[in-house]
């Protein structure tokens, strides 16, 4: 198998994105728009990572840091290649960005119903920490 190939996203593939997330990802998101995706490349170019094979995108994810925590965000597989180190591979690039940052512990965020999802990030090394709730408030409508 071809490893895929780690890359950070620019403008131009900001609908190639959109339309693979609303195929390959788990649930939807406020920010699944092109003016929040155009704002998160524009602030940090380096964030937004993709995974492709054979010039086909087949994996992204979101690798943010605020300087001080590194948040990972809409890890996504394309059906068709899950199980095929693509995750990995993503999951590795991000860490590598946020070594070089200077980046100490990454979280995640994972639906509790994503079961699927659960078993991969355990086998990357992650884990739940249940003494934390989420608390969100929507900032736009």
């Amino acid at each position: 198998m071809i490893e895929p190939r780690i890359r950070a996203a620019t403008p131009d593939d900001l609908d190639a994105v959109l339309a693979f997330w609303k195929m390959a990802a788990e649930g939807t998101s406020i920010s699944d728009d092109r003016s929040g995706v155009e704002r998160l490349v524009a602030r940090d170019p380096g964030a937004l990572l993709l995974a492709e094979r054979d010039g086909e995108l087949v994996g992204t994810v979101i690798a943010g840091f605020d300087g001080w925590r590194c948040h990972l965000y809409r890890l996504a597989v394309h059906p068709d290649q899950r199980r095929q180190g693509v995750g990995s591979a993503l999951l590795a690039g991000a860490e590598e960005r946020f070594a070089a940052l200077g980046g100490r512990r990454a979280d995640a965020m994972v639906l509790n119903r994503n079961e699927l999802a659960h078993h991969a990030w355990h086998a990357a090394g992650y884990a739940p920490q249940p003494q934390w709730s989420r608390w969100v408030k929507p900032l736009a409508d």
